[in-house]
């Protein structure tokens, strides 16, 4: 015999669903009175038989059928947001990579031809316009004038000259602004026509903050220049280095979001249009064979972004106008011990902070550890080629994408290197040094762009597989 239960479910299938329509009388409902009171009836909810056999009204519902309706409104509200972000926010966020990038290097242009501290304010409002008429740049011309770079390095400069500089740094501002606002807006407009994902709309929401705090940290590195008490005194008045790798940092942080996003959608979309060729891509770049080559990527890409934030350090100290050989310093590969760690840098009696502080603030230690990491960078890349040259398993499993992309990062690296030495040689000419500086950034674009084609992205992979599940479904749907 079935158990209770068990014949409940059978009685509660068998039993015929009464919709709205069985009890609505088609002729009566025709009244536009009737109508107005079968709603009412049924606004309630659905009617039930009672034991005299007439309608009544449902009872109250019990708690759980209301936590059961709230979770349902919540689904509803979880489906506000699409499954895949739109193309357009891709192509937004590629453009938005490009102008970060551009001002990156017009940011160190900036800083290369000393422009960077003629403007003492910050006024993210009214700060948008220059100086309009003779007594506006007179003032400003006053204000740059007790600053100590002022003093100290350019006493003799004219108004003419302070106007050269004045509107570098207030381009590179305004720069500033129409990221943030290019940005910001289209946030706003992507999120409320529903074309982002719920998981993108996050993202793009935190680069929107990550802007403004970009913007913050500007106003910190010029600040610590304007200030006589965050300098040796009589020294060449300059920014601190911690603020300026802290402000180069979070732009490459901005850059490096933007780029893998957009492209992370640009996939998402490639994939979905032919999801059996992409679970076979899924399932080949999932082999453990190259698990090693995947990790390495990543190791890379934090090995590139360190020796770009250490040639932030290095800029922060004019550090590359020492040593202008390569790749001796001196009379050795290495400069004396007793100048690498000196005490001259240490600030507590028992020398406590004596290395560390060797390795952020001495211009010769700080060159040294940047000659290693960009050794180490090239030595890493021309290792990973070669393993994917002669290694028969990665030759047979890595696709062509992921062989372009190493490729790709071979030249860059190779021509960063050149850049390096040739702007050190020099002694860090103004074109060579921005276009070193752009070189690394370009770097960390090309080992990007190889890791989101050896990387198996978990989202885009579990979207393949629900669209095959529900293909699968359909095609093995009976007809009706």
């Amino acid at each position: 015999m079935a158990s209770a239960p068990r014949m409940m479910f059978i009685l509660q299938r068998a039993a015929p669903r009464l919709t709205r329509s069985f009890f609505a009388c088609r002729q009566a409902c025709k009244s536009s009175s009737a109508r107005h009171q079968a709603k009412r009836f049924f606004a309630s909810g659905n009617p039930r038989l009672s034991s005299d056999g007439l309608l009544s009204r449902p009872q109250a519902a019990s708690p759980i059928v209301k936590i059961s309706q709230s979770l349902q409104s919540s689904k509803t509200r979880a489906r506000f947001f699409p499954e895949t972000s739109e193309k357009s926010v891709a192509y937004w966020l590629l453009g938005s990579a490009a102008s970060v990038f551009g001002i990156v290097v017009f940011g160190g242009l900036t800083r290369l031809t000393e422009s960077g501290l003629s403007i003492t304010e910050w006024r993210p409002v009214t700060g948008s316009l220059p100086p309009r008429n003779a007594e506006d740049w007179a003032a400003e011309f006053t204000k740059y004038r007790s600053s100590p770079e002022f003093k100290l390095l350019n006493p003799h400069m004219t108004l003419d000259e302070f106007k050269s500089i004045y509107y570098m740094e207030w381009a590179h501002r305004i720069w500033g602004r129409v990221v943030g606002m290019s940005f910001i807006l289209p946030v706003t407009y992507f999120i409320a026509r529903r074309k982002v994902s719920a998981l993108m709309a996050g993202k793009i929401v935190g680069i929107a903050g990550l802007i403004g705090f970009q913007g913050f940290l500007g106003w910190w590195m010029v600040k610590s220049g304007l200030k006589d008490d965050l300098f040796a005194p009589g020294s060449h008045p300059r920014v601190s280095q911690y603020r300026l790798t802290a402000h180069l940092g979070t732009a490459f942080l901005c850059y490096t979001a933007m780029l893998w996003n957009g492209l992370s959608i640009l996939r998402e979309h490639k994939f979905l249009a032919d999801p059996q060729a992409a679970m076979k891509l899924l399932e080949r770049l999932k082999s453990p064979e190259l698990r090693v080559f995947r990790r390495s990527v990543g190791a890379l890409a934090v090995l590139v972004f360190c020796t770009a934030m250490s040639g932030g350090l290095v800029a922060g100290l004019d550090a590359g106008l020492i040593y202008n050989e390569f790749p001796y310093m001196g009379l050795g590969l290495t400069p004396p011990k007793s100048e690498l760690v000196s005490d001259f840098y240490s600030h507590t009696p028992d020398r406590s902070d004596i290395w560390w502080r060797n390795m952020l603030e001495n211009p010769s230690l700080v060159q040294l550890d940047h000659r290693i990491l960009a050794t180490t960078t090239f030595t890493s890349v021309m290792g990973l080629w070669a393993y994917t040259k002669f290694s028969p398993t990665l030759r047979t499993l890595l696709p062509a994408a992921c062989k372009k992309g190493m490729h790709g990062v071979v030249g860059f690296v190779g021509l960063q290197v050149a850049l390096g030495i040739t702007t050190l040689l020099y002694l860090v000419p103004l074109p060579l040094a921005s276009l070193h500086q752009a070189g690394s950034l370009a770097l960390l674009s090309s080992v990007i762009i190889l890791g989101g084609r050896i990387w198996v992205p978990r989202r885009a992979a579990r979207l393949v597989s629900q669209r095959l599940a529900k293909s699968s479904r359909i095609s093995t749907k009976p007809a009706t």
